[in-house]
């Protein structure tokens, strides 16, 4: 087998005898590159520990800070169909300018002279109200009558039936003074008659004592049939009581009653009156509802519903208009990821759509053509995009925004975060960390523990 090792032609023939080799091995070629990698490799070392602030980059678009102030559509709680514009696309109007006017599509409220008519309705109601009124106090002025008349009537019945009772005791001391002259009568005659069969009295006398018996007997049988009238009239009284009781009770509950239906239609109508005012209410603001007005100053965008004659049911977008003031803001999306990172109060770099800027991430200081932001809202919730909505506002303590920005342009964010050496950032971004998490100076996104 062949040593290769000891086959070396340098160590047995002397190269430099030769004018090839004396012009080739002499000389040193890259010289000046290998100073230049040198210096290089000390330079990326030196680099290497340099601070580099850590941020999270997003991708937003220009709005407004409060929502009242961001571009809306204007839209009609009516349906209706257009009659007539008042403004073109790019005007500019001011509170409570009429934009178009409309008109009514439903055949309940066609006629013209709807609220007319509805507030004759509720006049005519409103009397019926009145009349009623009047009815109802009439009815009480009967009652009362009524109460008063059975009060003089219950009152003469009662003073009858003690009129009857005082008859009765009359009555029964007639009665009783005609069984005692019975009784002497009796007496009388039995003593003539007694006499008379001794020859003492005559038979005259005999018969003058039978009739006066006779007539006694009469007069107590005449006495005994007044004192049952006298306790009949009292029986009579007391019903008569009854009666009255019964009869101005049936009376006063007929008034009370026709009393309580006129109440029960009074109340109706005022109800009637009532419905009748809040349609005459709704039917006056539906005919201001003709006339769309705007409901702030601003710039008319865009018409969403064209034409004259166009109808358009309740809801739909009618017009675009644009806020004349608004303050401007950012608003843009993180990763889940870095979402724990952002805090309120937080730097943000913006760089807006259209104008130049020369950005380094890592040193902002050296960034040229960017804004500075403030993170006012961190949503809490996820984005349909999968990210987290991040609203920046301007910072105060910069300078200020383009005045040519306008709402719906995008914008490139990078908020500010730790500074790290910029190895640590590399070995960060090979391996797919998270920046570094911390929490703010200002203790804005502290917890407070309990």
């Amino acid at each position: 087998m062949l040593n290769i090792t000891h086959n070396k032609l340098n160590q047995k023939v002397d190269l430099m005898q030769f004018k090839a080799a004396q012009k080739v091995f002499p000389r040193r070629y890259y010289k000046h590159f290998n100073k230049f990698l040198l210096a290089f490799a000390i330079i990326c070392f030196i680099v290497l520990f340099l601070p580099w602030t850590q941020n999270v980059t997003g991708k937003g678009y220009l709005t407004t800070l409060t929502p009242d102030q961001r571009p809306q559509t204007i839209q009609s709680p009516i349906p209706g169909r257009i009659e007539e514009w008042y403004v073109r696309e790019g005007d500019f109007v001011e509170k409570g300018d009429t934009i178009l006017h409309i008109s009514e599509i439903k055949n309940e409220y066609f006629d013209p002279n709807l609220v007319e008519r509805t507030g004759q309705q509720i006049k005519a109601k409103e009397m019926s109200v009145t009349s009623y009124q009047e009815k109802v106090k009439a009815l009480n002025t009967q009652i009362n009558a009524l109460a008063n008349e059975r009060t003089l009537k219950l009152e003469q019945a009662r003073n009858k039936l003690i009129q009857s009772k005082l008859k009765v005791q009359s009555d029964s001391i007639d009665l009783e003074a005609a069984k005692t002259n019975i009784s002497i009568a009796q007496r009388q005659y039995d003593r003539v008659v007694q006499l008379e069969s001794e020859g003492l009295k005559a038979v005259t006398d005999v018969e003058e004592k039978r009739l006066k018996l006779q007539e006694t007997q009469a007069k107590l049988i005449s006495q005994e049939n007044k004192l049952l009238a006298s306790k009949n009239e009292v029986i009579n009284a007391q019903v008569e009581i009854n009666r009255v009781q019964a009869e101005y009770t049936d009376k006063i509950s007929k008034a009370r009653s026709d009393m309580f239906t006129a109440q029960s239609n009074q109340f109706d109508s005022e109800a009637q009156v009532t419905k009748l005012e809040n349609e005459f209410t709704n039917y006056s603001i539906r005919n201001d509802m003709y006339y769309i007005r705007a409901p702030r100053s601003g710039y008319i965008n865009r018409a969403v519903q064209g034409g004259v004659g166009e109808a358009f049911k309740e809801g739909d977008a009618l017009v675009g208009i644009m806020p004349a003031k608004y303050d401007m803001a950012v608003e843009t999306y993180v990763e889940p990821l870095d979402l724990p990172l952002m805090h309120v109060g937080e730097k943000v770099r913006i760089q807006f759509d259209g104008w130049p800027a020369i950005v380094f991430s890592g040193w902002p200081n050296l960034s040229y053509g960017t804004y500075g932001g403030v993170v006012v809202a961190v949503e809490t919730f996820i984005s349909e995009n999968g990210k987290y909505r991040i609203l920046l506002a301007p910072d105060p303590d910069d300078q200020q925004w383009p005045e040519q920005l306008r709402v719906g342009s995008g914008a490139d964010t990078i908020a500010l975060l730790d500074d790290v050496p910029i190895w640590f950032e590399l070995w960060r971004q090979l391996n797919g960390f998270p920046p570094n998490y911390y929490q703010p100076e200002n203790g804005m996104a502290k917890t407070e523990k309990k």
